[in-house]
């Protein structure tokens, strides 16, 4: 299994230079690559990876690009492999358009592959780098690892990281059991358990809100053309929103980790935050709660240690479907925490939930279908049959 381990290096004055100077070169060349498909594309024309390969090289030889040359050649053809990816998510309808790349907003990184890169004694010397990088050591790569693949990223708080790419032969499926969980998510606790475990919302961005608003008032009174005291201003506030990034991944990185290692399947509830986040009183609330970051977290760990995730239908009613008797309730507003069903259960909203999600989990699992309650007051609703998942008729 391969597996990315991240650093954080120290870089030297050159080293700056030369990486920033990468890191601009690689922008201009994905952008151009960019303009250039589009401008095919307008022709009705295709334009792939090895066109676009032979356009770096002859926009190369002309006079106003000559600067191309002077960095190393790999950054600049896995930019145009990126944009090839691009396009492929694209056409094959999981992406939107490829947008071009912004000086002030996109990403900085550079992608070198093995032929720009040394790896020797744990020291990694890039292409038209002398020096090796001062890399801070923070865990141990695998024993005898040789990374396939470098990148070089600067964050906008200005940290500089360096992730390795390699062979991990530690990442092995763990041992089986038959344990299982259902895990719904939400505001006032991040995770409930269908064991009846709440693990409570950290809100990580409402810990720093107050220091991220004095950066910002700080930052909005600084003039445009005020460079340095407005580059100042800007690192503060990202510096902040950095901090609060890293507690939150710190803190799903252990959470996943926790229910992987305890189960052997996981099931939850697939919900469209891109949608939700509309909502303007609930939105700053959702992103601090990162539940697509829990969710792709989840999912990666258990392809890494051979468990199973699954995904229940986001219509599926498991807040009103009682877990005891299968009877569906009426209306159930938001602030109504606790209810209780005919049968004279009372019920925790998030615990049901959390329950009626692990009972659907094994019909999505064997048969694909979208667990829906029928109109009768069915324990499971809808047959299990192979189907896309329902959605709402407009």
């Amino acid at each position: 299994m391969k597996r990315a381990y991240r650093y954080r290096f120290y870089p030297t004055d050159a080293q700056v230079a030369e990486l920033s100077r990468t890191f601009g070169c690689v922008r201009k060349v994905y952008n151009m690559a960019l303009a250039a498909r589009t401008e095919a594309w307008a022709r009705q024309e295709r334009v792939n990876y090895n066109q676009t390969s032979a356009l770096l090289t002859q926009w190369k030889k002309t006079e106003e690009l000559a600067y191309l040359n002077e960095v190393s050649s790999v950054p600049l053809q896995q930019a145009l492999r990126h944009l090839q990816a691009a396009f492929t998510n694209f056409f094959g309808k999981r992406a939107k358009y490829p947008r071009f790349k912004s000086r002030k907003s996109s990403r900085k990184s550079a992608e070198y592959t093995t032929s720009a890169f040394r790896f020797r004694d744990g020291k990694l010397t890039l292409a038209k780098v002398t020096e090796p990088l001062d890399i801070v050591w923070s865990r141990p790569l695998p024993e005898s690892a040789k990374p396939s693949r470098v990148t070089v990223s600067q964050d906008p708080a200005g940290r500089w990281f360096v992730s390795l790419l390699v062979e991990d032969p530690f990442v092995q499926p763990l041992p089986g059991n038959e344990n299982a969980v259902g895990i719904g998510v939400g505001l006032g606790h991040l995770l409930t358990l269908s064991t009846g475990e709440k693990i409570a919302n950290a809100r990580h961005e409402r810990r720093d809100r107050r220091r991220l608003s004095l950066a910002q008032r700080r930052l909005a009174k600084k003039a445009r053309g005020d460079g340095a005291n407005r580059a100042k201003a800007r690192r503060r506030v990202a510096k902040i929103h950095a901090r609060i990034t890293d507690r939150r991944c710190d803190h799903l990185q252990k959470l996943t980790t926790r229910l992987v290692r305890e189960n052997q399947t996981l099931v939850s509830e697939d919900l469209t935050v891109r949608n939700m986040v509309k909502n303007r009183g609930l939105a700053r609330a959702i992103s601090d709660a990162a539940w697509t970051k829990f969710r792709s977290t989840l999912e990666h760990k258990a392809q890494w240690y051979g468990r199973e995730v699954i995904a229940v239908d986001r219509f599926f009613p498991s807040s009103k479907l009682c877990s005891h008797c299968g009877t569906l309730a009426g209306k159930l507003p938001l602030n109504v925490r606790t209810w209780t069903c005919d049968c004279g259960m009372v019920h925790d909203r998030d615990v049901n939930a959390a329950k009626n999600l692990l009972a659907a989990g094994p019909a999505v699992s064997v048969w694909g279908a979208g667990v829906r309650p029928q109109r009768e007051s069915s324990r499971m609703g809808q047959s299990a049959m192979k189907q896309k998942p329902l959605r709402r008729e407009p």
